[in-house]
């Protein structure tokens, strides 16, 4: 036990130093967990602990990185994405693949290996790559924008290669076993040493291990679809905190636990996990209580890779490793730049694309241990490939560098020199929550603050905030689907959340979070269109504004107005349209079904026409009924119209 806490305290302790210099060198924090891993184990040889105990504490915060990605891949999002995703991205990974195999092969590496090489490789830096878009306000650009749908597109691919790269294994070569026996291939004792451990299909034929396996993926669908929900439900009434916690772990751990018993990678049933809960009510709640522990376990993995890399094979192949890391960044460079001019990226858009997306990924020292373990590639040169993915990552900041030099010299100041900026610390809460403050927030925040009620005013956009600011509106910026930022708002005390966002998804989200934590709130939401109203619906927003609906009911009373229709009986026309179109809306939202189009509903079809009919009869009887009113006031002065 003396010695847990040594090891423990030496991990711990490197990570609060190494991490916080790395991030202030502009180094991104996974090569500060791999810095510090190299300083404790390789210079100063300080970790005690057996590197394959360490390992298994390690593939943790894999695990469970792979089931937040699932839970953010929402399959509506994906399929709003699927042409970039497949497109750029799957021919990112395709030609990126293709090309670093061929190389591999010449180099004298054998097909499967070269194959594998190409794989772990065609990878990129999340972690690196997406923080420093974030610091450096390049998100919203063109090339940002393409960068993360390619980010996004390899971290779905990680799981296909998780199942492909065991198909690639080298025969196991005979062992000696504790006696000095030597076991061979297909000894059933050399068997029963690599697959140790209860499992649900040992022994089974073919057919039936078939079986078992997709009987337990279908039970893990239908249990996070139908079971989760009551047992946090469940779990939501001892209010607390600590119990949401394990409940969440639980979560994980028991649908990876079973993907080992049917001989399944832990990292694709969590992944899997992710990807069922997505939609869940829970899906914000999971995700705030796993994030420390998967960035924790993570760093652990990544510090591990650190301690794990032989400086001797350093020594003995440095050429080798900057002339591999070098053509790596070139091979991916010209594969990306291919690219950027295919899909017509812009100048700085391209060279952003190309330079941002050049190195490495932190996958790549999973997928490296994962095929070492699977007896994919050989130790000597899983040494080699760790090495050459760290050094890539090292050059990521030179990378953006060289963009920004690009982008001065091609006169696009602005894209180059956004300001650095982490999101603003609320000091103080008010009744009154906006979350968005463009066109629409604004004229809501006037109106309310005008009334004598204060807002807290929330936005992701700087821009928009420091202008909020000169007009003497006080604002905070910050994402505000995050929410950490929304309870440091005041989500527990506020009587009322507008969601006004511009992106139609992040309200959805906003809205279906703020109701899972506030029953009690009264959430006014921003819509899009009709499909929109009816995600807001079932989201739990009480009032439903559409972005265009007030103001094209106005248009259209003035369209009546110049064709012959006084202005008092163009009024009661949009009245009349006004009080039908919501209580429409009313009667379709419950038949509306989110994984049908509106045309392929029969039951909506069917009562949108009704209600078309019932809409007619309404305007008739609006004009008729206006029309025996003129005549009754026909000898009456006119009144003035008011607006």
């Amino acid at each position: 036990m003396e010695g847990f806490f040594d090891d423990a305290t030496i991990l711990l302790g490197a990570a609060v130093i190494g991490v916080p210099i790395a991030a202030r060198l502009g180094l991104g924090s996974v090569l500060g967990y791999l810095l510090a891993g190299i300083l404790i184990g390789p210079l100063l040889h300080l970790a005690g602990m057996e590197a394959e105990t360490l390992r298994h504490y390690a593939e943790f915060g894999v695990v469970m990185m792979l089931f937040l990605i699932g839970l953010e891949l929402e399959p509506r999002t994906l399929w709003h994405m699927r042409d970039k995703l497949i497109g750029m991205g799957g021919l990112q990974i395709g030609l990126t693949t293709a090309a670093v195999t061929a190389l591999a092969w010449l180099l004298g590496e054998t097909l499967e290996m070269s194959l594998a090489i190409g794989l772990i490789l065609a990878l990129s830096s999340t972690a690196i790559v997406l923080q420093t878009l974030s610091e450096k306000g390049l998100m919203k650009t063109g090339g940002g924008k393409a960068t993360f749908s390619v980010l996004l597109t390899q971290d779905i691919a990680v799981i296909p290669m998780l199942a492909l790269l065991p198909l690639l294994a080298m025969p196991r070569q005979p062992v000696l076993d504790p006696s000095g026996t030597i076991l061979r291939p297909g000894d059933p004792a050399l068997e029963a040493a690599a697959h140790h451990g209860f499992s649900l299909i040992e022994g089974l034929p073919g057919w039936q291990a078939t079986v078992v396996i997709i009987s337990v993926i279908i039970a893990v669908v239908l249990a996070g679809i139908y079971l989760s929900p009551l047992l946090f439900r469940f779990v939501h009434m001892a209010k607390l905190r600590e119990i949401h916690t394990a409940t969440a772990l639980l979560v994980v751990f028991s649908i990876a636990y079973l993907m080992v018993l049917i001989g399944l990678s832990p990292a694709l049933g969590a992944f899997l996990g992710g990807v069922v809960l997505a939609t869940s009510e829970f899906r914000h709640e999971l995700e705030a209580n796993i994030e420390p522990f998967k960035g924790l376990l993570l760093g652990v993995f990544f510090m591990s890779v650190g301690a794990g890399i032989d400086f001797a094979v350093m020594s003995n192949n440095i050429g080798t490793v900057i002339g591999l890391t070098a053509l790596l960044v070139l091979t991916k460079g010209l594969v990306l730049l291919l690219l950027a001019n295919i899909f017509d990226l812009r100048k700085r858009d391209k060279w952003l694309f190309t330079l941002g997306l050049a190195q490495a990924g932190e996958f790549g020292f999973v997928l490296v241990s994962f095929s070492l373990q699977e007896n994919v590639l050989p130790e000597r040169l899983t040494q080699i490939l760790l090495l050459v993915i760290a050094l890539s990552m090292l050059l990521t900041p030179l990378f953006f560098i060289l963009y920004d030099a690009i982008a001065h010299r091609l006169g696009d100041h602005s894209a180059a020199t956004d300001v650095h900026r982490k999101h603003d610390e609320i000091d103080e809460q008010a009744p009154v929550i906006i979350a968005g403050i463009g066109r629409f927030g604004q004229v809501v925040n006037r109106m309310v603050e005008m009334a004598g009620l204060k807002c807290t005013v929330l936005d992701h956009d700087l821009g928009a905030i420091e202008l909020m600011r000169h007009f003497g509106f006080k604002a905070f910026y910050g994402d505000p689907t995050r929410p950490v930022l929304l309870h440091a708002a005041g989500l527990k005390e506020a009587r009322v959340l507008v969601a006004a966002l511009d992106d139609p998804h992040a309200t959805t989200r906003l809205v279906r979070y703020a109701r899972s934590q506030r029953p009690d709130l009264h959430i006014v939401a921003r819509a899009e269109d009709r499909v929109h109203v009816y995600q807001l619906y079932q989201a739990g927003a009480d009032d439903i504004v559409r972005e265009m609906f007030d103001s094209s009911l106005r248009a259209g009373r003035y369209v009546l107005e110049n064709m012959d229709f006084s202005a008092f009986e163009a009024n009661e026309m949009e009245k009349t349209f006004y009080k039908h179109d919501r209580m429409t809306l009313r009667e379709l939202a419950p038949l509306w079904d989110p994984t049908r189009s509106l045309k392929d509903n029969p039951a909506y079809l069917e009562r949108a026409r009704e209600l078309n009919k019932v809409l007619e009869t309404a305007l008739v009887t609006a004009l008729e009924v206006q029309e025996l009113e003129n005549r009754d006031h026909a000898d009456d002065p006119p009144r003035p119209t008011v607006e």
